[in-house]
């Protein structure tokens, strides 16, 4: 039976979305804990923060020069293999973080983790294979629930562990992530025929190389636009947010651990259940605008929240930014054909590395320079509220280019 058979896609989506919920989990066991692993080595909350946004940029730097590569293998031998040894990896990896002694061993853990975690391109490459483009942004909605279910879980549970010692989740998430890859090598099945298979190229796999498929349009390079400025601002939660919150709100692991959890809740609702109706009736263009403002506002207010709970409801307004990801995923995913999506996808990881490196880099200066006495920015919340500048730069560049997006979107099959 095809793998585009109704019974047969809405096995392989569920396949699909229970072995990124196990990934996405061993992923998010380790935020409420790297940071304060790190803050042990050096022994300064301003000092962490900086070296957090250093760690943060390395995973990303390796996702920018391995997710077009890792994208392209996928688009010549399958997503299946790819995914089954990315999750192998990221098992592995999580054990040498478990045991680094110092801050070098942990840096090479994050650059391993790097690489194996790109297989988020592969997943989304998966997903263009086996839903019609219309309704790719339902698909994406679904996938970004199930990351956010991941997230519900994991910082919870790395919270819990965190109270045993910050070592204890990367043990847990090694075994999770080896979970992964037994349910995927038993139960996932192959989504890229072989006949719709491109033949891998180092001039498509390198970074610059893949990034050349952005171009080809001018509303799919504006629309890379709008997907670097939205990583680099949801890049302010990995570099400084477990260190802000300890500081400003005097919050721990576990409290850490239920904030994110109650974030992920908000985000599997927003993409699991509204990204579908919403886009049937605004369309995917406006539906994504709209995130992308909410989330500017909700950032905003976290910058300026003075007590902890009026950080909490800033969250509402900001869960909203879950509309943006699969809508801007599916106007993008509509300007090329099947046998490209492997590349696409590749380069907008590409993408979000670029963000992912500098992001972290420039927030964590931004705290660090935010917290220090005598320093230029004495405003604990500056790197929220500048996150939330680049949010609506995003919005407005979104509402500019993703009109022609949807007029000249093709359908290749």
């Amino acid at each position: 039976m095809s793998l585009h058979h109704p019974k047969v896609r809405r096995a392989a989506m569920a396949f699909i979305f229970v072995t990124a919920v196990l990934d996405i989990v061993a992923m998010g066991i380790v935020i409420p804990v790297l940071p304060h692993l790190i803050e042990e080595f050096v022994g300064s909350n301003a000092q962490a923060g900086l070296l957090n946004g250093v760690f943060v940029a390395l995973w990303a730097g390796m996702q920018f020069l391995a997710s077009p590569v890792i994208g392209s293998l996928s688009d010549q031998y399958g997503r299946r293999p790819v995914i089954l040894i990315s999750c192998a990896g990221l098992a592995a990896d999580y054990v040498l973080m478990a045991l680094a002694p110092n801050l070098w061993w942990l840096a090479v853990g994050r650059l391993i983790a790097g690489v194996t975690s790109s297989s988020f391109t592969t997943i989304y490459a998966y997903m263009a294979d086996i839903t019609e483009p219309e309704k790719r942004a339902r698909a994406y909605g679904l996938i970004g629930a199930a990351f956010s279910g991941g997230f519900v879980l994991g910082p919870v549970l790395g919270g819990f562990l965190g109270e045993f010692g910050p070592r204890a989740p990367f043990w847990v998430a090694g075994g999770l992530s080896g979970l992964a890859f037994l349910y995927g090598l038993f139960i996932l099945p192959e989504s890229l025929a072989p006949e719709k298979r491109m033949k891998f190229s180092w001039g498509r796999a390198n970074p610059v190389g893949a990034m050349v498929l952005l171009r080809r349009h001018a509303e799919l390079a504006g629309l890379a636009v709008v997907n670097f400025l939205l990583y680099f601002a949801h890049h302010v939660f990995s570099a400084v947010f477990v260190l802000y919150a300890g500081l400003r709100y005097d919050w721990g692991p576990w409290q850490v651990g239920m904030l994110l959890a109650m974030v992920g809740v908000l985000d599997m609702i927003v993409q699991g259940v509204l990204v579908g109706p919403v886009s049937k009736t605004l369309g995917d263009r406006m539906t994504m605008i709209f995130g992308l403002c909410g989330g500017t506002v909700g950032i905003a207010l976290m910058g300026w929240a003075p007590t902890g709970v009026a950080f909490i409801l800033a969250m509402l307004p900001n869960a909203l930014w879950g509309l943006a990801m699969p809508t801007l995923q599916s106007l993008m995913t509509r300007q090329v054909g099947e046998s490209e999506q492997g590349q696409l996808q590749g380069a907008n990881m590409s993408v979000a590395s670029i963000a992912g490196v500098a992001s972290p880099l420039f927030f964590g200066w931004v705290y660090s320079e935010s917290v220090e006495q005598g320093m230029w920015a004495p405003n604990p919340g500056l790197a929220f509220y500048l996150a939330a500048a680049v949010l609506a730069l995003a919005a407005l560049i979104g509402w500019i280019t993703a009109r022609r997006a949807e007029r000249d979107a093709v359908t290749v099959v």
